[in-house]
């Protein structure tokens, strides 16, 4: 989403650092770009103005100029000053802190993503937290509106309040807070209308509704796509209803990013959630700090730690670990890493959040590489044998092409595939060589992440440096970049 942003700014900075010493027209300079930059991003005019001011009156001080590092001292202030738009270092967290039912109600307009993050938290509540929820739509303007929260419902496994036909949104929310009560549910997710504009009667209804459930929580969401209209009507609703935070959604879409920037500074609200694609689990907390870091190029790792715990099963872990003590690495192995890599997000999904891999991600794009290349990967292991995939070397000429037509590649797929197994294989015996993993972890606390993986630390990942990390583009191993290219 923030990928032009993040462009713009990143061109900034390095000329910035490319000098040793600043002086304050460089300052200013550097900051008209940057102005230009928040406005090309739609950003709202009064937060670029503020964020421009602020920035430029930090970064011309004495100690900035003078300093060793001014370039990465500017870097440093407008770090700091995006978090601080972005919503400060806290976290924003949903307050649940009341006698249950704790009543969440999400508002917004028509298509702005209500129904799907109304299912989203609540799969995001129950799974995470272990509540008890409910979700109710009170939504009888749009046709089937309600029928789509009970199916979203039964796959996220989540409580729905039955459907009775002709019921008005003041008579479900009454209906929902009771059957709520009785079924000693937690939080009570209430999924109101939403018209195509803002008007009277949309307040009036949410007015109503908020009068009979006084809801803890009142979220607003809002598509990140509509841009500067979407801070609009953020203003438009924090006017006539007391909200209480953001949900963002499509925030893996091609948005520039000017809505996130600007919402908190416009509403004084902040963003408590964003979504992150299509799937019930695709919804995270929003890190002012780590989105920031994201921004300026920096990477996101701590999520992506996260992500990695979600998505690796302890067990496949241990049994891969046990594997790589004793230098061993098949195909099934491989096929376990592509799919952990799919659950994360994908190829791109990572790239943004390693740092240094600004440039990793720009070659991905021209390449047309995608996460189908993962797919196709997988395709081909499915397509071998037992046998085959345990002992890849059975794998002669007529197997190959046999596998490829079953995967509907070529064979020179085949074969590169083979040679990405070749290479992670040899890693894992110059691990077993090095002591194991407790050898490896030795050469951690020696020389850092260069020593242990040379070209994975400081050029990011397989950045061209000798002895990339093999599979993934660096000198170490065949580059993904001329994987599958079709």
């Amino acid at each position: 989403m923030f990928d032009s942003l993040s462009d713009r700014l990143g061109g900034v900075f390095d000329k910035l650092r490319g000098r040793g010493a600043l002086k304050e027209q460089d300052v200013r300079d550097a900051m008209r770009e940057v102005r230009i930059a928040l406005l090309e991003a739609d950003v709202a005019l009064p937060v670029v103005r503020r964020f421009v001011d602020r920035v430029t009156e930090k970064a011309i001080g004495h100690s900035v100029l003078r300093s060793v590092t001014p370039g990465q001292q500017v870097v440093k202030i407008v770090n700091d000053e995006l978090i601080e738009t972005l919503g400060g270092d806290v976290t924003p967290e949903l307050d649940l802190a009341a006698s249950p039912p704790v009543v969440i109600m999400m508002v917004g307009l028509q298509g702005s993503g209500k129904t799907t993050s109304t299912a989203k938290i609540s799969k995001l509540l129950k799974d995470k937290q272990g509540k008890k929820v409910m979700m109710a739509s009170l939504d009888v303007n749009r046709p089937a509106a309600q029928e789509q929260l009970k199916v979203l419902g039964e796959q996220t496994g989540v409580a729905t309040l039955p459907i009775i036909a002709g019921q008005q949104p003041t008579e479900i929310a009454t209906r929902a807070m009771q059957a709520a009560k009785l079924q000693a549910v937690d939080v009570l997710m209430l999924d109101t209308a939403g018209r195509l504009h803002v008007d009277q009667q949309l307040m009036d209804e949410m007015k109503a509704v908020a009068g009979i459930a006084t809801p803890r929580e009142t979220l607003l969401v809002v598509d990140s796509l509509t841009g500067q209209d979407a801070v609009n009507v953020a203003q438009s609703f924090a006017g006539e209803v007391d909200l209480t935070g953001v949900v963002l959604t499509r925030m893996d879409g091609d948005a520039r990013g000017g809505a996130a920037l600007s919402m908190r500074a416009v509403t004084g609200k902040p963003i408590k959630f964003a979504g992150t694609g299509e799937k019930m689990d695709a919804i995270e907390v929003f890190h002012p700090s780590r989105v920031a870091n994201r921004i300026l190029g920096m990477g996101d790792i701590v999520s992506m730690v996260e992500k990695a715990a979600e998505a690796v099963k302890v067990e496949e872990a241990e049994e891969l670990a046990k594997r790589m003590e004793q230098g061993k690495f098949d195909l099934n192995d491989l096929r376990t890493q592509l799919r952990q890599m799919q659950n994360m997000g994908g190829l791109g999904m990572l790239a943004g959040m390693m740092p240094g891999m600004k440039k990793a991600k720009a070659a991905m794009a021209a390449s047309n590489m995608d996460d189908k290349v993962l797919l196709r990967m997988e395709a081909i292991i499915g397509s071998m044998t037992k046998k085959e995939r345990a002992n890849p070397a059975l794998l002669n000429a007529k197997r190959k092409i046999r596998v490829a037509n079953g995967s509907g590649t070529q064979v020179q797929d085949v074969n590169k595939v083979l040679k990405m197994h070749q290479e992670m294989s040899k890693a894992m015996k110059q691990i077993k060589k090095m002591g194991g993993l407790k050898g490896l972890a030795a050469m951690f606390g020696k020389g850092g992440l260069d020593a242990a993986m040379p070209g994975l630390g400081g050029q990011g990942l397989g950045g061209g440096a000798k002895g990339g990390l093999p599979g993934l583009g660096g000198a170490g191993g065949p580059d993904l970049s001329k994987f599958l290219k079709k």
